[in-house]
C-alpha cells in the first residue's frame, strides 16, 4: 500500500486536472508540511488534521473529532521514521487517503480506520490494540484492508488478499471504500516506481479495482483511476487526448451557450435548478472519439442539471424537450429504474441553435452525491437513520448488493488462488447487469422475484444463480412465455420460467460451458464434469422443490419421458425411465445408465448421450424390453423431418401423421436455412410396430427428403449455421 512517486507537473497532468479537478492538492501539501512537524496539537487538534477536519465538518457538522485526533496520534507515532520513496514521511499517505474519503462524505468511523489502515501491516501495532482503543468496528475495517504476508502465501498472496477483502466487503462495504481510496493515492504517486511495476499495478487496478468502484457506484474514484491507468497503459492515446483538450481550450465553448439558454428556460418555467457544464474525463473522451470520430466542442463535456426533488427532474425534462429539439434515442430513465450500483439520473440530449448536440444529465442533489460517492454517501450502514447526520429519504442497505452476493457464493467454491484470480477478473469484466423476473415453483419452492445477472448471461447462468447445484436438473426454459433453449441469452426485463426435471438423467452436458458466463455456473458445471467415472455422492442431488415436469412441451429441451413400462434393467428393483433425447421404442437396440437416486435411464444405442457417458467412464447398465416379442404397447417417439422449404409443408406433414392414427404431442419448426427446413415432432404411437410405416408416410410428403429418429447426427447438420 505504499507505492510512491512525486506528483508529475507536466502539461498532461495539468490537462487532466482541467478535465476533472482532483481533490484539494493544496490541502495535501499542507498535510505533508504539518506531518513533518509531528503531532503538534493546537486547540486539541493536530495541525495535520486541520484540513481533513474542515472537509469532514462540511458533510458531518456534528461529528466528534476526538477519535480522529486519537487515531492520527497513533498512526503518526507508529509510522514515525518510515519514509515513502519520494522522501516524504509515510504518515502523508494515510492522511491523503483520509482526505479523499472525507471529500466524498465518509463518516467518522471510516476516516478513523483509513488513518490506521497501514499500521497493522507496516508497524508494530496489533489488531488487538486497535480493537482495545477504537472498538470492534474500526478493527474490522483495518483488518479487512490489511494485506496477507508473502512469506506465508507466496505467489498466492495477492489473490488471497483480494479474496479476504471481498469477504470482508460482503459484511461491510466500507472495507472496499478504504481500499479504493488507498489505491487512488498510490496511483497518483506511482511515477517513481520501475516502469514494469507501474504496468503491473495499473493492470490490477484496471481489471479488479476499477470494476469494483463502478459496482459500488463511486464514480469520483473510478473516473480518476481510469485516467491514471490510461496514462500508464496507453501513453500515446493519452497524449493525443491531452492535445485535443488543449486545442479546444482557447475556443468558444458551445456548451456554455446552451447552458445559459437552459438556465433562462428553466427560470421562466419557475424551476429552480443549477445548470453546470461537466467536462468529460480523459477515458470518456477517448471512448467518444473512437465512437464518433472527429469531436466537436460540445463533445468535450455534458450539461448537468441539479434540482431539489425527484418530480423536478421530470419537470426539467419536459421543459427541455419542449423548448429544444431532443435526440430521442439518447433518453434513458435511471430514476424509475436505477442501475444496480445505486446510480439514478435522467439522461437526454438536446440540440442547440447552432446544431451542436448537448448530452444532459438531470438529477437531484442527493442523486448527484450518490452518483459521485456511491456507497460512501450512505455512510455507516449499521447506524440508526435518525439523528442530525441522517440522510434525507429512505436508506438502502448497501452491505450485500446482488453482484457481491454472487461473487461471495462462487469464491467459496474456488479454493485454488489462480482459478479464483482468473474467475474474479472474468466476473468483473462484465460491466453491466440485467434483471430478469423469475416465476417460482409450487409451495416450498423459490418465490417469484427478480434475479440480477451480468449482461450476456444465458438461461444456464440463471438456473445456477437461482437453484445452485440443483440446476444440473434444468431441461429448458420459457423466456417471455415462449420455449427457449438453455443457450438463450437473456435481456434486461425478460420473464423467465426454468423447467426442472424431477431428477437428472445425465447432468449438465459439456456444451453448457459454452453458454455459461458467470463463474458460479462454470464452476458448478466443471465440478460435475470432472467427477471420477462411476462415482456418486451417496445421496440424491439437491433439487428445487418443484413438481415433475413432463417433457411434452419442447423435445429439444427434454431429458426424460414418464416412467417406462416396457423396459427392465439388470439392476433388481431399479426404476426405469426412457430418455427423452432419443425416445427409444421396441425393438430399438438400447442401453442404460444409472443416475443418482438409483433410476436407470434408457437410451438408444445410437444416441450421442451414450457416447458422452462412455467417454467420461460411466459404466452402462444392461436393459431389455420387457416383452421382446410384442410391440402392441403405446409409445412416444421424436422424429426429425428434413425438407425443402415450401408453403403448406407443416399442414401436409401434420395431415400425413394424422392419417396414420398418430397423435402429435408437440411440434417445432426451425427457421429455413438455404431453402431447407427441419421439423421436429414428438408423437404418441398407439403401437410401436407402426413406426416404420409412419416414417415412410412422412417421407412421401412432397418436399421431404428424409425423416430420422432423434438422438443421432443428421446428414444435413453440417449445413446448419
Amino acid at each position: 500500500m505504499s507505492a510512491e512517486a512525486t506528483d508529475p507537473g507536466n502539461a498532461e497532468a495539468a490537462g487532466r486536472r482541467r478535465v476533472r479537478p482532483r481533490l484539494d492538492v493544496q490541502g495535501l501539501r499542507r498535510i505533508g508540511r504539518a506531518a513533518l512537524l509531528g503531532p503538534a496539537p493546537r486547540d486539541g487538534l493536530p495541525d495535520a488534521l486541520e484540513h481533513v477536519a474542515k472537509v469532514h465538518r462540511r458533510h458531518h457538522p456534528h461529528a466528534d473529532l476526538d477519535i480522529l485526533s486519537k487515531a492520527y496520534v497513533l498512526a503518526e507515532t507508529s509510522h514515525r521514521g518510515q519514509m515513502r520513496k519520494s522522501g516524504e514521511p509515510y504518515i502523508t499517505h494515510p492522511l491523503a487517503v483520509t482526505l479523499i474519503l472525507a471529500e466524498l462524505g465518509a463518516e467518522t468511523t471510516t476516516l478513523t480506520a483509513s488513518l490506521l489502515h497501514d499500521t497493522v501491516e507496516d508497524t508494530e501495532v496489533t489488531l488487538d490494540q486497535v480493537r482495545t482503543e477504537f472498538g470492534a468496528e474500526v478493527c474490522y475495517l483495518v483488518d479487512g484492508v490489511t494485506k496477507l504476508e508473502k512469506v506465508d502465501y507466496g505467489a498466492a498472496a495477492e489473490p488471497e488478499t483480494f479474496r479476504k477483502m471481498l469477504v470482508a466487503t460482503g459484511n461491510d462495504v466500507r472495507v472496499m471504500s478504504i481500499k479504493l481510496a488507498d489505491r487512488l493515492h498510490n496511483m497518483r504517486t506511482l511515477g517513481v516506481m520501475r516502469p514494469e511495476k507501474q504496468v503491473r499495478i495499473a493492470k490490477v487496478t484496471r481489471d479488479v479495482l476499477i470494476p469494483l468502484a463502478e459496482r459500488l457506484g463511486v464514480q469520483a474514484l473510478k473516473t480518476e483511476l481510469e485516467d491514471l491507468v490510461f496514462a500508464i497503459l496507453h501513453p500515446e492515446e493519452h497524449a493525443a487526448t491531452c492535445r485535443l483538450v488543449r486545442e479546444h481550450a482557447g475556443r468558444p465553448d458551445p456548451l456554455a451557450a446552451i447552458a445559459a439558454r437552459v438556465r433562462t428556460t428553466l427560470a421562466e418555467a419557475g424551476i429552480h435548478a443549477d445548470v453546470l457544464v461537466r467536462p468529460r474525463h480523459f477515458v470518456s473522451l477517448h471512448r467518444v472519439r473512437l465512437t464518433r470520430g472527429e469531436l466537436t466542442g460540445a463533445d468535450l463535456g455534458r450539461l448537468l442539471v441539479l434540482v431539489a426533488e425527484d418530480a423536478d427532474c421530470y419537470a426539467v425534462l419536459g421543459e427541455l424537450h419542449t423548448c429544444f429539439t431532443p435526440v430521442v434515442s439518447e433518453f434513458k430513465d435511471f430514476i424509475a429504474a436505477p442501475k444496480f450500483n445505486l446510480y439514478q439520473s435522467l439522461h437526454t440530449a438536446v440540440t442547440g441553435e447552432s446544431g451542436q448536440i448537448a448530452e444532459t444529465l438531470i438529477r437531484t442533489h442527493q442523486m448527484h452525491r450518490a452518483a459521485e460517492a456511491g456507497v460512501i454517501a450512505l455512510g455507516n450502514p449499521y447506524a440508526p437513520t435518525d439523528g442530525p447526520d441522517a440522510p434525507d429519504g429512505e436508506r438502502a442497505d448497501p452491505t450485500r448488493p446482488g453482484w457481491l452476493s454472487r461473487l461471495l457464493e462462487w469464491q467459496r467454491a474456488t479454493p485454488d488462488p489462480d482459478a479464483f484470480w482468473s474467475s474474479l477478473r472474468d466476473d468483473l469484466a462484465q460491466d453491466r447487469e440485467i434483471t430478469v423476473f423469475c416465476a417460482g415453483g409450487p409451495a416450498n419452492g423459490p418465490a417469484d422475484g427478480s434475479l440480477g445477472l451480468p449482461a450476456g448471461a444465458s438461461c444456464v447462468d440463471a438456473a445456477y444463480a437461482r437453484y445452485g447445484e440443483a440446476a444440473h436438473c434444468c431441461i429448458g426454459a420459457r423466456v417471455n412465455g415462449r420455449l427457449a433453449t438453455l443457450a438463450t441469452v437473456l435481456r434486461d426485463g425478460d420473464s423467465l420460467h426454468l423447467l426442472m426435471a424431477p431428477e437428472s438423467a445425465t447432468g449438465p452436458a459439456p456444451e453448457w460451458l459454452d453458454h455459461a458466463r458467470t463463474p458460479a455456473a462454470r464452476l458448478a458445471i466443471s465440478r460435475w464434469l470432472a467427477r471420477p467415472a462411476g462415482t456418486d455422492t451417496g445421496e440424491p442431488p439437491p433439487h428445487p422443490p418443484t413438481a415433475p415436469v413432463v417433457a411434452d412441451h419442447d423435445p429439444a429441451a427434454a431429458e426424460l419421458t414418464p416412467a417406462a413400462v416396457l423396459a427392465v434393467a439388470d439392476l433388481p428393483g431399479a426404476p426405469v425411465r426412457l430418455a427423452g433425447c432419443c425416445t427409444p421404442v421396441p425393438p430399438d437396440n438400447v442401453t442404460g445408465f444409472a443416475v443418482r437416486g438409483g433410476t436407470v435411464t434408457v437410451h438408444r444405442a445410437l444416441c450421442p448421450v451414450v457416447a458422452r457417458m462412455a467417454a467420461t467412464g460411466r459404466q452402462p447398465v444392461g436393459v431389455r424390453w420387457r416383452r421382446p416379442g410384442r410391440t402392441g404397447h403405446g409409445c412416444r417417439v421424436t422424429l426429425l423431418a428434413e425438407a425443402f422449404s415450401r408453403p403448406h409443408l407443416l399442414a401436409d406433414l401434420t395431415e400425413a401423421i394424422a392419417a396414420q392414427g398418430v397423435a402429435v404431442v408437440s411440434a417445432a419448426v426451425e427457421p429455413p436455412h438455404e431453402q431447407r427446413v427441419r421439423h421436429t415432432y414428438t408423437l404418441h404411437l398407439p403401437n410401436a410396430a407402426g413406426l416404420p410405416s409412419l416414417m415412410r408416410a412422412m417421407r412421401e410428403v412432397p418436399g421431404v427428403f428424409d425423416v430420422l429418429r432423434a438422438g443421432r447426427p443428421t446428414p444435413t447438420a453440417a449445413l446448419r449455421p
